[in-house]
């Protein structure tokens, strides 16, 4: 139902970035989800493809453009995700799903993340988003796992609307993307 909602709105920021890229408006990248299975997410793209003189990737912060900023700012990045809980990979609501390489780094505690589906909004996303650190993301995603329920799910989505409409925590201070998980909380 989610996803019939913003159809208009998935519709319009796909040919605002096609416009814009002039390119394939989606960001796709394998990710872990319940039982670090993997899958790939779908997301709107919000870089460019730029690279230097040696073919490498610019940094995100050179690559974030104006158009992706915006885009990320209002979470519209994020609305592809439905497709990936119509497929069962995601949740609305869970644990915000990683990078793969991060997995060897997880200790035991923070494996317990992987005990439910990811979530498109999570109890992290709405205790500080990107502004907060790693360890304290696991001690919310741990926290979730442990407490998850129905109603605690729709506290989560109330509290993502009203995050979204103000614009916190999207990231650190002075940061294009969020800061990489080193292993070391």
């Amino acid at each position: 139902m989610a996803f019939i909602i913003f159809l208009p709105v998935f519709v319009l920021v796909t040919l605002v970035l096609w416009i814009v890229y002039k390119d394939n408006p989606f960001f796709l990248q394998v990710r872990p989800g319940k039982n670090a299975k993997l899958f790939r997410i779908i997301k709107f793209k919000t870089m460019s493809n730029a690279k230097d003189n040696k073919g490498n990737l610019l940094p995100d912060s050179e690559r974030l453009t104006g158009v992706g900023s915006f885009i990320r700012k209002t979470s519209l990045d994020e609305i592809p995700q439905l497709l990936n809980v119509l497929k069962g990979d995601m949740s609305l609501v869970g644990p915000r799903p990683l990078l793969p390489e991060y997995l060897e780094m997880f200790n035991s505690f923070e494996k317990q993340r992987h005990l439910v589906r990811p979530g498109i909004t999570g109890w992290a996303a709405v205790n500080g988003r990107n502004a907060i650190s790693w360890k304290k993301k696991f001690e919310y995603d741990v926290w979730y796992v442990k407490n998850v329920s129905f109603l605690l799910d729709l506290k989560i989505i109330g509290r993502t609307v009203l995050k979204v409409v103000k614009s916190e925590g999207v990231n650190m201070e002075n940061v294009a993307t969020t800061e990489p998980y080193n292993g070391h909380n």
